[in-house]
């Protein structure tokens, strides 16, 4: 990459009327590269800016994400770097060097006109990192159209995203860079020098540079403050070449622009003024105003103000969600940031504020009651059991299966262990449930487009109590997903409990997957014992945020970012992902934004083929594991 100015950012470049759209344009270009203005295209007169923001960009880069593979080159250096490998052989080398990258910064690009080999490499470049989502940003002196000798593919291309023109610096613009850059070089100016000099309409800021040197170069060598009364002398031949004027004749061109500017605002038309308030007001937010800029150069639309209302609105219900979620702690952050700031896509803001909701929901906990050390009258072996399974150490059986014909008595076992395991890891994760309760609660989550949140949630439990089981003969769905939840909590060595009024094999209609885990464990049969039967429920208080996002085991790493599926594939941690691939119908909303959040599935029936023991259910999803060899299983008839 060409060696980049470091003083060149975006903290130094200062933004007037005429740079400002395209100033927001290249920040966000460089906050969500791909997403938005791609291409982006800047073209002004030679100084007024358009290098600045491109290095801008590229030192935003290397500071907010390092490992963005990001170019900078100028189209001379382009062609050299051409030339050079043409003359190796080596065409395919440079070739490539272009086509994995982030993003493409690409300078003076009316130096490709007349290079026919030039601009057929650089088109497949971009057409390569178009496809692949890289950022692609474009700099020129004039606007595309008018680049003699350019391919037309290659305009098509140049014009197929956002063209920003980059206007003259006005009098307060070239104020306030006068002071940053007296500022930059530790230079104090007397009062009224800075709007003296500014009083000259420079034609970019390299001649206001050259200008302000002068006034610097005079301080320095004589070892005195120039005043405001001096920079007319002190510009003199600058006045009298014609390319500026005198500072009298200055402040009257001034006045006259913004008496102009004034004039012309006043007669703007009040839809447009009502529209270009509301963009500017959002996009000094950071949020996308595209939905109004679409009606530029367009006719008045109809209903004007309801568009701009609900415009407004939008925005300031996406500031809601945004606070919202800073306060209940959002765990995919990575993929919320683009969303929260789109009005476009408020509806995938709100799945994905229900989604963290969600996420966050506690469990109930265990309310005062018995514990197993209190309970005398059950059989030994299975307080023994209970207490294996609840201890510090790795559980010989898990899971425990217990049944009996009293329900009430495994009701007061299970109870007894989850207050024993709660005493000991209050921070611990636990869940008590019904078999019916756990089907109910997924058909709610179904409903609410959350199945992906609320998989998650489940998944990360360190002790799971269910009762009630045989009431799994009476669901479909529900059997995949307690069998999922199954493998994941096993494979993360989480312990199970399970209460039944039967022994697994006397469960009917139940998938016989199911069945043959409940007896790869420890089965007991509990004849004896209390039958106090109430679990005494409790709410609990949502979880406090934590800095640096949430631990929720082998579904994601703390830090609040999941892991795209890419990564997964290949990554080094143990579990089951559900990853949608969503058909052209869904009965479910957008989950969390990613692909590596888990997301709700859509329904899709799907015959179960003739003769076939199990069939994937009629949810339609991706089962990934990072290992393959963790996959394989040994079904026991």
């Amino acid at each position: 990459m060409t060696d980049l100015d470091p003083k060149l950012t975006f903290d130094s470049f200062v933004v007037g009327p005429s740079s400002r759209l395209a100033n927001a344009a290249a920040r966000r270009a460089a906050e969500s590269p791909g997403t938005s203005y791609n291409p982006l295209f800047l073209y002004s007169a030679s100084g007024l800016g358009k290098s600045h923001i491109l290095s801008a960009i590229a030192h935003h880069c290397s500071r907010s994400a390092p490992d963005r593979k990001v170019e900078y080159v100028t189209s001379e250096q382009y062609l050299e770097e051409l030339a050079d490998a043409l003359a190796r052989g080596d065409r395919d080398a440079f070739r490539d060097k272009f086509e994995d990258l982030d993003i493409l910064l690409l300078d003076d690009v009316q130096f490709l006109a007349g290079q026919p080999e030039a601009q057929e490499l650089l088109l497949r470049t971009l057409d390569l990192l178009s496809t692949s989502g890289s950022q692609i940003v474009l700099a020129s002196d004039r606007p595309p159209a008018d680049i003699n000798g350019l391919d037309a593919r290659l305009v098509s291309r140049f014009s197929g995203g956002l063209i920003v023109d980059i206007g003259t610096p006005e009098f307060e613009t070239r104020v306030a860079i006068i002071r940053k850059k007296a500022d930059e070089r530790g230079m104090v100016l007397q009062p009224g020098v800075a709007e003296a000099l500014a009083h000259y309409p420079f034609r970019n800021v390299r001649e206001l540079g050259g200008a302000l040197n002068k006034v610097f170069a005079t301080q320095d060598l004589e070892g005195r403050a120039v005043t405001a009364e001096e920079v007319a002398a002190l510009m003199g031949s600058e006045a009298a070449s014609g390319d500026a004027v005198d500072g009298e004749f200055g402040a009257f061109l001034e006045d006259l622009t913004g008496t102009i500017a004034e004039t012309v605002q006043a007669k703007e038309r009040p839809w447009r003024q009502a529209f270009r308030e509301a963009m500017d007001a959002a996009e000094r937010e950071g949020y996308s105003a595209q939905r109004l800029r679409a009606y530029e150069g367009e006719a008045e639309p109809a209903e004007w103000r309801r568009v701009v209302e609900e415009f407004e609105a939008d925005v300031h219900r996406l500031r809601e969600i945004d606070q919202e979620l800073d306060r209940i702690g959002n765990p995919w952050i990575e993929q919320a940031r683009d969303i929260l700031r789109d009005p476009d896509r408020l509806h995938e803001a709100e799945s994905l504020l229900n989604s963290v909701r969600e996420r966050q929901r506690p469990f109930q906990k265990l309310g005062p009651g018995k514990t197993l050390d209190e309970l005398k009258d059950y059989p030994k072996i299975a307080l023994k059991a209970a207490q294996q399974l609840v201890a510090v150490e790795k559980p010989q059986y898990n899971p425990l299966y217990v049944w009996s014909e009293q329900v009430d008595r495994g009701h007061t076992l299970l109870g007894a262990a989850g207050r024993s395991y709660q005493s000991g890891n209050p921070e611990a994760g636990m869940a008590v449930t019904s078999a019916r309760e756990f089907a109910e609660d997924f058909i709610r989550a179904l409903g609410e487009g959350v199945a992906g949140a609320w998989r998650e949630r489940w998944w990360t439990v360190d002790l799971l109590l269910v009762h009630g089981l045989e009431a799994l003969s009476e669901t479909e769905r529900a059997q995949d997903e307690f069998f999922h939840l199954f493998e994941a909590l096993k494979r993360r060595g989480a312990r199970i409990m399970l209460v039944a009024d039967r022994p697994p094999a006397r469960i009917g209609e139940i998938d016989e997957r199911l069945r043959s885990r409940f007896e790869g464990g420890l089965v007991l049969e509990v004849k004896a014992g209390t039958a106090a039967g109430d679990l005494n429920l409790v709410d609990s208080p949502a979880p406090a945020r934590e800095e640096g996002g949430w631990d929720i085991g082998s579904i994601a790493p703390t830090g609040g970012v999941i892991p795209p599926l890419e990564e997964l594939e290949t990554g080094e941690g143990a579990g089951l992902f559900l990853d949608r691939r969503e058909p052209s119908t869904s009965e479910e909303g957008p989950g969390p934004a990613g692909s590596g959040a888990p997301s709700p599935e859509t329904v899709s029936e799907a015959p179960k083929p003739a003769g076939a023991e199990w069939f994937p259910s009629r949810e339609k999803v991706v089962l990934v594991w990072p290992r393959l060899d963790d996959l394989l299983q040994e079904e026991l008839d």
